[in-house]
Parts: structure tokens; sequence; C-alpha cells
């Protein structure tokens, strides 16, 4: 710990930038996602202190981020809607997952795997970040324009009658539930269903009718009855915080834009007494443990968001080393993967039991923390404790923002977080990376980002390993010696064995992508032959699939009477072959060279 104090005076201004940086996204970010701007802060604050206290990364600063939050805002919408839209009945569930997405997080690495997150391919990344940018803007188009769905009340009547159908189908539910016989007595259900107010039953058509104008499909439907009924005092001070945010950092950048965004506009219509729509209000006092996620807990209820919580761990997983990456760029040192992962594991379960949303590393803010002077783990835990202060200090005053001026900082995210650099590269990429990231990208605008991801990721290792089969089965070949073109060890062959020795080249690994060229292959050596020479000298690897079909092929040439020779087998296929006794049953151990020349000094001695 003592090497935490060596930096104070920079570690503190450092911190208190990149926590003035983080205040107004934060806020921002928690009303996007659903849960309020204070699941946003609440979420800065304990991700932010212990990710950079547990963490592997001196310098970096987390809390919520755009990736994060849309994936925890399409979640979060999901769970709401089966749950009548109380956000009392759904916070429980959604917390625990943020909380498993945590443990997740640890697991991944304590596993040790968070090297192998750098193996996803660039397309999936691409297209992945291009969806969330659209995402954030399409949906804060509606805010932006001053429509909410709950002002509509021409929309939310169009729904009364599905509204009506649902609370009838509740009540029978109940009777059966109490082995009441509906048909036989139907007065039980009337007396039921007199005393549904009329206030229940606009309740229930207000969450049909968010449910209809959620997500970006919703947003896109829900466009012209914006457009017919603009709120421009919304749209004035949206458009105000989008032009001071990209105005004011062509006067300077050592003040954070979006902050002074923040308090100018939000400083205006608060002085003047604008008629607007102020964000939700901020619990004032200390953070508390929501102790309703375990007295609610049941493994039935969260398991249907398994795939969510990983896919959650994973993207901030990716999200945390690539800042990492810039960190040590900047700060000419190297980060700890694995320690990185543990720690932001650890960050995000903590603030999921206090209500925040989960975050990763944020690279805005760590450049931030590096140029105002931060060098050790004391910066970021100073952001997360300024933040707390912030809370504590003005809590009910950031209750007055303006919804409308956090729309705008979102918009204005929105474009931030697109991959330009993937979209700029689209007519140079080769044919089958565009159908993967243009793929990515509409599945994860348009329908759901998890399963985009996944699909993503099969399409993408599907055309990997096409190419790889393809690259294996093109440079392998069979031919005689005397029509080989030989490798310069081969030279020296004895010349009467030529037509009886038959040479096999595999360059590339055997696996189950390339192993219907292995059996064409074989199908070409005559029987004529006595001898194959299978040179693995390039067959770094092969998997189970290949292992097998190898074998059947052995045994076919075994069965004609034809003999395999091996030369400079690899370590991995050596102990493969061993393991399933092709070494020594069908091939043995005399049969195995460790060099061209030592093979043919076997044929000349025990052939000719």
């Amino acid at each position: 710990m003592k090497t935490i104090f060596t930096n104070i005076k920079g570690d503190t201004f450092g911190g208190i930038t990149a926590g003035i940086v983080a205040l107004p996204l934060a806020l921002a970010f928690g009303v996007s996602s659903g849960l309020g701007p204070s699941a946003g802060l609440y979420g800065a604050i304990f991700l932010g202190f212990w990710a950079a206290m547990l963490g592997g990364t001196p310098t970096q600063i987390s809390g919520p981020t755009a990736p994060m939050t849309a994936v925890s805002m399409i979640m979060i919408a999901g769970i709401l809607q089966t749950h009548d839209g109380s956000i009392d009945k759904a916070l429980p569930i959604i917390l625990s997952v943020f909380i498993m997405a945590g443990l997740f997080q640890v697991l991944i690495g304590a596993a040790g795997l968070g090297k192998y997150i750098k193996y996803i391919p660039y397309p999936v990344v691409s297209g992945f970040m291009t969806a969330i940018g659209l995402i954030i803007i399409i949906t804060n188009i509606l805010p932006i324009l001053g429509y909410y769905t709950e002002n509509d009340m021409e929309r939310i009547q169009k729904f009364k009658p599905e509204a009506e159908e649902l609370i009838i189908e509740n009540i029978l539910k109940e009777e059966a539930e109490e082995g009441l016989l509906v048909l036989e007595d139907f007065r039980e259900t009337i007396i039921r269903a007199e005393l549904i107010s009329d206030e229940e039953i606009m309740n229930e058509a207000l969450i049909l009718a968010k449910k209809e104008t959620s997500g970006v499909v919703g947003a896109l439907r829900s466009l012209p009855r914006a457009l017919r009924s603009i709120n421009y005092m919304e749209l004035i001070l949206a458009l105000s915080t989008i032009l001071i945010i990209y105005g004011f950092k062509k006067i300077t950048t050592k003040i954070p834009s979006t902050l002074v965004a923040l308090l100018a506009v939000s400083g205006v219509a608060i002085i003047a007494k604008l008629d607007y729509r102020p964000i939700e209000e901020i619990p004032s006092g200390f953070p508390m443990i929501d102790f309703e996620i375990f007295n609610q807990f049941s493994l039935a209820s969260i398991s249907p968001y398994v795939f969510t919580a990983i896919t959650l761990a994973f993207l901030g997983a990716i999200d945390s080393l690539l800042t990492s990456v810039v960190a040590d760029n900047m700060t000419k040192t190297n980060h700890n993967p694995n320690k990185e992962l543990i720690g932001q594991g650890i960050g995000n379960s903590i603030a999921g039991l206090f209500g925040g949303l989960p975050g990763a590393g944020a690279t805005i803010r760590t450049v931030v923390n590096i140029n105002a002077g931060g060098k050790t783990k004391l910066s970021g835990m100073i952001a997360g404790l300024f933040l707390l202060t912030i809370l504590l200090a003005i809590g009910p005053i950031a209750s007055k923002i303006p919804a409308a001026v956090l729309a705008g900082i979102l918009f204005t995210v929105g474009i931030g977080v697109m991959d330009y650099k993937g979209l700029k590269a689209v007519p140079f990429m080769p044919i089958a990376e565009v159908i993967v990231m243009v793929v990515v990208l509409l599945l994860s605008t348009f329908w759901n980002l998890v399963y985009a991801v996944g699909i993503g990721l099969i399409i993408a290792s599907l055309v990997f390993m096409k190419k790889m089969g393809d690259a294996t089965e093109e440079k392998s070949d069979v031919k005689t010696l005397k029509a080989e073109t030989s490798w310069n060890d081969e030279s020296n062959f004895p010349e009467e064995m030529k037509e009886k020795v038959f040479i096999k080249h595999i360059k590339g690994p055997i696996f189950f992508g390339s192993t219907s060229f292995i059996q064409v292959l074989a199908k070409q050596i005559p029987s004529t032959a006595s001898h194959v020479i299978i040179r693995m000298d390039r067959v770094p690897y092969i998997d189970q699939s290949g292992l097998y079909v190898l074998e059947n092929v052995l045994l076919e040439l075994e069965k004609n009477e034809i003999h395999v020779l091996l030369v400079d087998i690899q370590k991995q296929p050596l102990y493969l072959m061993k393991s399933i006794d092709i070494i020594p049953d069908l091939i043995p151990e005399a049969h195995i060279f460790n060099s061209f020349n030592e093979c043919t000094k076997w044929i000349s001695e025990n052939l000719a």
C-alpha cells in the first residue's frame, strides 16, 4: 500500500478531474438504462473505487460505459415487461444479474482467461460498437423531441381494451390456482373484476404502450407521433447541450465540454424557472445495500438471464482491457489483465449490491486521469470518493437537471462510440468480414445485442475455419517423388524408389475444417505404392476430428498394404496419436523420423 502514496498530489488532481468528467456521463447512463440517474452514479462510485483498488491497471478509471449501458438497458426493459412494468418487483432480479455478471468477470480473471479476450474478431467488435452508437442515438431522439409515452393519452387509450383483457386473464389465473370453477360460478369473477379501478386499467395500458415504444424499433415506430407533437422547450435544451459540447471543445479541451454543457444549460433552465421535465429524484444520503436481492432471490428468476450476465462480463472485460492497453501506451507500463478482471468483477458485484449499473474501464476518463497527473491506484479511488461527495452534497440539486440535457449528452456519446475506422475500411475489407460486421450491426441494432454477438462469433469462426481449411488444402498435396516439387532435403532421394514411395506434404493444422481433403488425397495414392511418407513439419495442431479422420486413412492404407512413414511430427500431434494408439498400432516407432535424411537412409537400407 505504500506505493500508492508516492504521487499524492498528481493522483488527487487526476482523480478529481476524472470524477468531474464522469459525473454527467454517470447521470446520463443511469437515465438511459431505465433505473434512473442514481443507478449510474452509484455504479461510478462503487465500481470506480473497488476496481481501482483491486485491479491490475494503476491509472484505470472505471464506471458505466456506453456498451455496458446499452446491454443493461435492453435487459432491464425485458425484465420490466415480465413484471408488469413495476421497477420495485423487477429491481431485485435486475441487480442479481448485475452481481452475477461481476462474479463471472472474477471467474474469467481467476481462470487466467484475460489473455484470450484479444481473439474476438475485429468485425464483431466493430459491428457491435457501431450498433451501440446507433441504439443510443435512436433511443434518445424521443426525449430530445420531448416525447414521453406517459404524456400521450391517445396512445395509452388505444391499449385500454388489451389492458382489460390482460387483467381478466390474471383474475382467471388466480381463480384457477385457488380451485374455483369459473364456468360453474362466474359471479366471483364479476365481483373481482368490479374491484379493478380505472387507474389500474390505465396503468396496465401505460405498460403496454411503453412496451411498444421501447428499444430502437419502438423509437422509430413512435417518431412520427413525436414529430407531430414536438416540445420545443425540451428540443432547445437538448440542442443547446449538443452545441456546447461540440463548440466548447474548439475553445479548450482542458475543461470537459460535457460538464460545461450540463452546468450551463441546467443552470439557465433552473434559474429562469423554465417549464421543463427534470430527471428522476436522486436519493439523498449514503447509498444502502438493497437486501431485497437476497430476500427474493431464486435460481428460476435469474436463470433466463445467465447468458446476458456472461455477455456483460465478457463485454466489460473487452472494454476494460482495451482501455488498459491505452493506459499502458501512455504510461509505458504493463497491466495485469487477469488481476484487472478480478478487480472489475468485484467492483461490479459491489455496485450491484447498492443498486448501481455495471461498467468497465472508461478510456476517456482514464486518459484524462493520466494527463492530469494520475499514476497510481489512488487516483481511481479518489475519483470514486469525489463522486460520493458530490452525491452527498448536491444530490437534491442534481435532481433538478433537465432530462433533455442528459438526452443531448447521450446523443453525443452515441456519435462518439461508433467505430468509424471500421466503417471507412468496408470498401477494402474481404466480403466475408464485411458480412460479419453488417450482420452483427443490424442484429444488434434491431433485434438483440446478446444474440447478435453470439451469431457474429459463430459466423466469424466458420469463416476462419473455412479459410484455414482452404489454406491447408491448397498447400498440401500428394504426388510421386518424380512429380513432386522437391523440398531441398529431398533432392538426394534414391531414383529407383521414386515410383514406389509417395510423399505427402501437410501444411497447416489438421482440424474438422480440413478433414475432407485428407480423405480425398489419401484416395489418390495408387495401390502399386508400397510406402507413403507424411511430412508433418508444418502441422502445429490436430484436433479430435482430424485425429480420427487421419486414423481412418491410415487404416485404409494398411489394409492396402501401404505403409506410412512420419517425418518431423510435432509435439501436440505426436501426443494425440499416441493417446489413441495410432502409434504404435498403425505406425511403429521405427517408422517415425526426426528428419527427412533419416527417413531416406532407412528407405535405402530397408527397401532398396
